[in-house]
């Protein structure tokens, strides 16, 4: 969940004694690691009661005794033993989002207090990220500040230049002093290193509660290691397939699902001089676009708009943000951009994991033909995400193919959603939904923005995952919230 806008320019093994599988799963006994030693976190975690560990897992779970790297991961305590259950693992998205601060950045936010009597809250950096034996694409400070969307596409000529940037990342990933890690940095290698998690701390099962790429990472863990879970809740969901090249496509389908809602906010408050009506709120968009495009107004050119406005579409408390920058650009005047951090491994462990999973199209001609496509069916970004990226010139050799997500293995699933979310839009929920089959009930909340639980603070979602995570009970049937109300 956490985005800058550089960014936004992620069979059942029941039996407890250890075994011998090999891949897929190559699930461990639930055996206490002697060398889980909690301390302090690393300096960028600051919240008083977390204390953080390491842990070495395989590089290659093809050859599990072989090289290792480390993952660092954290513990929120339940300060009630005799209320525990066990252990809720947490995944804040990305890929390339550090985990560590997630099980406090929930407890801030309102993670019911039943909840976090009922589980020690875990959460980690995956590999390549952050303190996790960290990935480098050897970016230049002037590759993060471009980001990870393409400029804006509005010919196929645009696609081709673009061609050529994209095939420089590439080469840079795949030539850097990481480069060892390519082929093992991948979403089914982070599943295995829950399972992990898992066995070093002692647990029989984990329960899980992952958020937008976190939803695949959780498809994928339950998928593998099916007998392993035990309540698992996937929140603003990608589709079955993960972050393949429909996904990066689905963001532009996202923005104009969620962009009515900040048009109705702007047209209803005059103060901001955007437009009196949603129509006239979208027309300045494209009025902004095109005069950011022939000058830009302190560096904020047509795409910075359009991939400020994205992001700032994620949270309703950022509409008010989105708002003014907008007025400040319309008179001229500088925008307030939310600072990036941490850029460099984040996008580069981003590349690692989205174009390291799947296959993406390799010819020019593909990418041209979608963002035909997209500019026509969803304009204020198709131009953009239907555009080529590194993931075209990607090595084509893969150790594995991607974790097909399906319905076998038992019903432990519950998938909330908002009807109206930028990043995972609810088309690829339903497809994730029909993947999972019985597998899975899902509730659907009639809302705005990226992340449900407990962020949005809708009662019927919050009370139905809570049940769930605390009593086993989902609804009897895929429930739908009405918005609100507010906790």
């Amino acid at each position: 969940m956490r985005r800058t806008l550089a960014l936004t320019f992620a069979l059942a093994a029941t039996a407890v004694a250890a075994t011998t599988t090999v891949m897929p799963g190559v699930s461990v006994a639930a055996t206490p690691d002697p060398g889980l030693r909690w301390g302090s976190c690393p300096e960028t975690v600051t919240a008083p009661r977390l204390k953080c560990a390491t842990l070495e897992v395989p590089l290659d779970y093809r050859h599990p005794d072989g090289r290792r790297i480390d993952l660092t991961i954290s513990r929120l305590a339940s300060e009630k033993p005799a209320q525990r259950r066990g252990v809720l693992v947490t995944n804040p998205g990305g890929p390339g989002g550090t985990g560590l601060s997630f099980p406090a950045d929930l407890a801030a936010s309102g993670l019911p207090q039943a909840v976090l009597d009922s589980y020690d809250i875990i959460g980690f950096d995956p590999r390549g990220v952050g303190n996790s034996t960290p990935v480098t694409c050897d970016l230049t400070q002037e590759q993060q500040m471009r980001g990870n969307f393409a400029p804006y596409a509005h010919t196929d000529a645009d696609v081709a230049r673009e061609a050529g940037y994209a095939r420089k990342i590439a080469k840079q990933c795949a030539t850097s002093k990481t480069s060892w890690m390519l082929p093992h940095t991948t979403t089914a290698n982070t599943a295995r290193d829950m399972d992990r998690i898992r066995a070093a701390l002692g647990e029989r099962k984990l329960s899980y509660l992952g958020m937008s790429y976190g939803t695949y990472l959780g498809a994928a863990y339950a998928t593998l290691f099916p007998g392993r879970g035990d309540r698992i809740v996937l929140d603003s969901n990608l589709g079955p397939d993960g972050y393949d090249v429909t996904a990066m496509r689905q963001f532009a389908r996202g923005m104009e699902d969620r962009f009515p809602d900040f048009a109705a906010f702007a047209a209803a408050r005059p103060e901001y001089g955007l437009g009196s009506t949603p129509e006239q709120v979208k027309a300045k968009y494209y009025e902004l676009v095109e005069r950011l495009d022939a000058k830009p107004v302190d560096g904020i050119d047509g795409m910075m708009l359009r991939g400020m406005t994205f992001e700032y579409l994620y949270s309703d408390a950022t509409l008010p943000l989105l708002a003014k920058n907008w007025q400040a650009l319309d008179n001229g005047r500088p925008a307030t951009v939310l600072p990036p951090t941490g850029l460099e491994n984040l996008m580069s462990s981003r590349f690692y994991v989205v174009c390291g999973d799947t296959r993406w199209p390799g010819k020019i001609r593909d990418y041209q033909r979608n963002a035909a496509v997209d500019r026509v069916k969803y304009p204020m970004l198709g131009g953009s995400t239907a555009s080529v990226n590194p993931c075209a010139y990607w090595p084509r050799e893969r150790v594995e193919p991607p974790v097909e997500i399906g319905d076998r293995g038992p019903s432990n699933m519950l998938l909330v959603q908002n009807e109206r979310d930028p990043g995972t839009p609810l088309a690829g929920a339903k497809k994730l939904r029909q993947a999972l089959g019985q597998r899975a009930t899902m509730v659907t909340a009639d809302g705005g923005g990226h992340g449900v639980f407990p962020f949005a603070r809708n009662t019927c979602v919050n009370d139905a995952v809570t049940t769930f995570l605390t009593d086993g009970q989902r609804p009897a049937g895929d429930l739908a919230c009405a918005a609100g109300p507010q906790e």
